[in-house]
């Protein structure tokens, strides 16, 4: 039987692929219109892939799938996922020279 666990754990997957911390990504359910936190998503990760549910509706958000050189994200079960870039001033960049 599987475990459900919370969306942190697709999040870390997601991170891996994604150069944000998609945890707090924002995603809109395609059945049941909930915005919510990948991190709030109902997260089942014991098949060969992982696949993320609505925590109001238990509809799939998405599915990711890894092989050792490729991922498949299957995002058909959100109407958006809304990322928060770091800015481009935040950066802060050394030259080396002392």
């Amino acid at each position: 039987m599987s475990i459900p666990l919370d969306g942190n754990v697709i999040a870390g997957a997601l991170g891996e692929i994604f150069a944000v911390d998609v945890s707090l990504g924002v995603v809109e359910c395609a059945g049941c219109g909930h915005s919510g936190l990948v991190a709030e998503a109902v997260v089942y990760a014991d098949a060969p892939g992982m696949v993320a549910r609505c925590p109001q509706c238990s509809g799939v958000l998405m599915r990711l799938v890894r092989s050792a050189r490729s991922a498949w994200l299957d995002l058909s079960g959100v109407v958006c996922l809304r990322l928060t870039i770091p800015d481009v001033g935040d950066v802060t960049q050394t030259s080396g020279v002392t």
